[in-house]
């Protein structure tokens, strides 16, 4: 019988040894970082408290900024720790966590842009059905069933990845704890109980994609038979960031955990990770949400109705009494201004 060390801890990969980059790295991370909790944030307050935008498509939008205000707070503040203080261990509670976390997010953020894409089918290819098709009711089961997928997804893949104990060294070739890399060390080789959740998480996200292509393909040929230059500019304009960062998302997560693993991991797999858990959710906002005319304009009503609070505020108590003397002189002295009895 041979006898293991089990492993109760791992130590993450910091992006470098030389003091001065790795606080150039947190800065950096710490930039991106505050632009993705601004820009998200920002979107998730807009779409909450201006009326016109309280529809399906940024109903959605409202939690796909909070799945990446989640997701990217899984792993960008602890690589941050680790460039400040040297310190890159992380203990296999706080590593099943953030495995969890991951996945979880990741697969409702993918089910749930399969559920945006169906939205901007049913508004363009049938357009007199949609009101129908996407009811409250509708919206909200169809956000509900993307935030279970990732709550199974996320039970699934820790439950098998941390079924078995891990006894080879515990040094993970990555600046978080991700899947492939924690099954190098397993005792236990292969994993037949990860890699049947990998299979099968697999062959759902390609569906998902799948699903979000063919959507799109109807999509634009329904666009293109529109008689209207500016109905068809805007129709691309509302889909292309769609089909952009699902697509980045969908095919750097999809490299990230399908191709082989390596010993020492080389600059394309630190790119790859970076791209899907810290660029993805960044870009969304700009992307997808900032940049739409709907958008910008209810950012500017929310610009004017602050300015014109701030006027209001700054009104003086003098000037504020001579505009009610003006006020109640105007009222004929026959009038009753008390309110009516019912």
């Amino acid at each position: 019988m041979v006898n293991h060390t089990v492993i109760t801890n791992f130590f993450l990969m910091s992006f470098s040894d030389i003091w001065g980059l790795q606080i150039l790295h947190a800065m950096l991370f710490s930039l991106i970082y505050l632009a993705a909790l601004m820009g998200n944030l920002l979107i998730i307050l807009v779409t909450t408290i201006s009326q016109s935008l309280h529809t399906p498509m940024y109903f959605f939008l409202r939690h796909l900024s909070f799945i990446d205000l989640c997701y990217i707070s899984v792993t960008v503040p602890k690589s941050i720790l680790i460039s400040l203080t040297h310190n890159n261990s992380i203990s296999i509670l706080e590593c099943a966590t953030q495995i969890f976390c991951i996945v979880f997010f990741a697969c409702a953020e993918l089910a749930l842009l399969t559920v945006m894409s169906y939205d901007r089918y049913a508004a363009i290819c049938h357009p007199l059905h949609y009101k129908t098709l996407m009811s409250r009711g509708a919206c909200v089961q169809m956000a509900t069933a993307s935030w279970l997928n990732g709550s199974v997804s996320g039970i699934m893949h820790t439950v098998s990845t941390f079924s078995v104990p891990f006894c080879k060294a515990n040094v993970l070739g990555q600046f978080f704890c991700e899947i492939p890399h924690l099954l190098r060390l397993s005792c236990s080789q292969p994993n037949f109980a990860e890699i049947g959740t990998t299979v099968t998480t697999t062959i759902l996200g390609l569906g998902c994609f799948l699903y979000i292509v063919i959507s799109y393909v109807y999509i634009f040929s329904t666009v293109l038979k529109m008689p209207s230059t500016e109905g068809r500019s805007k129709a691309f304009f509302t889909c292309l960031p769609h089909l952009i960062v699902t697509t980045v998302f969908f095919t750097t997560a999809f490299v990230a955990h399908v191709k082989p693993t390596s010993d020492t991991p080389s600059v394309l797999d630190l790119l790859v990770s970076v791209f899907y858990v810290v660029v993805a959710p960044t870009l969304n906002p700009a992307i997808y949400g900032l940049r739409n005319k709907d958008m910008k304009t209810a950012l500017a009503k929310a610009e004017n109705l602050e300015a014109a609070t701030d006027a209001a505020d700054s009104v003086t108590p003098k000037a504020y009494s001579q505009f009610a003397g003006a006020q109640s002189a105007l009222v004929p002295p026959a009038v009753d201004c008390a309110p009516l009895s019912p």
